[in-house]
């Protein structure tokens, strides 16, 4: 696999994988049944609402890592990795103890507050797939990002569309962007 098909694997992968972060985050995640029978399900922007951050911040990262030189790709790579860990953190947090995790939704649909309470009125939780889903994201979020730190030193480095433009002086009549400004000013060149 030439260095630039690589490049725009693992730019579209980590941008993939953000996307289907955000995916996950908008589905439900639990559905509980509390004490005298409500059905309660649990969206993900609730039971892990730090996950639409990562997964915004793995889209960015994405669109940086397309342009990047060389020593910040190998940051980039690191960060994305990093954001991986969080997310296998978050959603494996919200999977071990989904009641936790559910609270909030618990307590706005019955007042019930308070972590011995809330375990109290709930009697059964099932997890849907979506939390897994975002754990498989998260994991694979962590390989893109070491395969970035370790394949990006072999990829091209950005054109000079990207780099910043050379500042001239508007009294310096020696290039043709100096001479064209000092004639915007009213001034003319060719009289020094």
């Amino acid at each position: 696999m030439t260095s630039a098909r690589a490049k725009l694997l693992l730019v579209v992968a980590g941008a993939a994988l953000g996307g289907l972060l955000l995916l996950s985050w908008t589905q439900s995640w639990f559905s509980l049944v509390l004490e005298g029978g409500q059905p309660l399900d649990v969206p993900g922007q609730a039971a892990a609402p730090g996950l639409s951050a990562l997964g915004l911040a793995c889209l960015a990262l994405a669109g940086a890592l397309a342009i990047a030189g060389k020593v910040l790709r190998i940051v980039l790579g690191a960060v994305e990795s990093l954001i991986g860990v969080v997310v296998l953190v978050t959603a494996i947090s919200a999977i071990a103890a989904p009641v936790d995790a559910s609270a909030p939704t618990i307590t706005a649909a019955t007042a019930v507050s308070g972590p011995e309470s809330i375990a109290a009125i709930v009697t059964t939780v099932s997890t849907a797939a979506w939390p897994w889903l975002a754990v498989l994201a998260g994991l694979l979020i962590v390989v893109v990002g070491v395969a970035v730190v370790v394949l990006s030193p072999r990829w091209a480095g950005p054109t000079r569309k990207y780099e910043a433009a050379e500042v001239v002086a508007a009294d310096d009549t020696t290039t043709p962007l100096g001479a064209w400004d000092t004639l915007s000013g009213g001034s003319d060149p060719t009289t020094r």
